[in-house]
């Protein structure tokens, strides 16, 4: 039972951080559009972004995977 649900765990985890990604480069390629002589700049948010988006997935996998113990 505890394996599924950290399956479960897992798979929320996957979703809402590439949902999250998806925002975060869309918002980039939208400011991009507006002011192009912040591109450089801008990038270097985005990838700043996506690397705590994908670090929160990283925790929140970690997290599912800690045995706990049955109530």
């Amino acid at each position: 039972m505890v394996g599924h649900l950290a399956a479960v765990a897992f798979g929320l985890a996957v979703i809402g951080s590439a949902i999250g990604v998806g925002l975060v480069v869309g918002k980039t390629i939208e400011s991009v559009a507006r002011q192009p002589e912040l591109a450089g700049r801008l990038q270097t948010l985005m990838w700043i972004g996506i690397a705590l988006t994908e670090a929160l997935c990283f925790i929140a996998i970690g997290v599912a995977f800690i045995p706990f113990p049955a109530p």
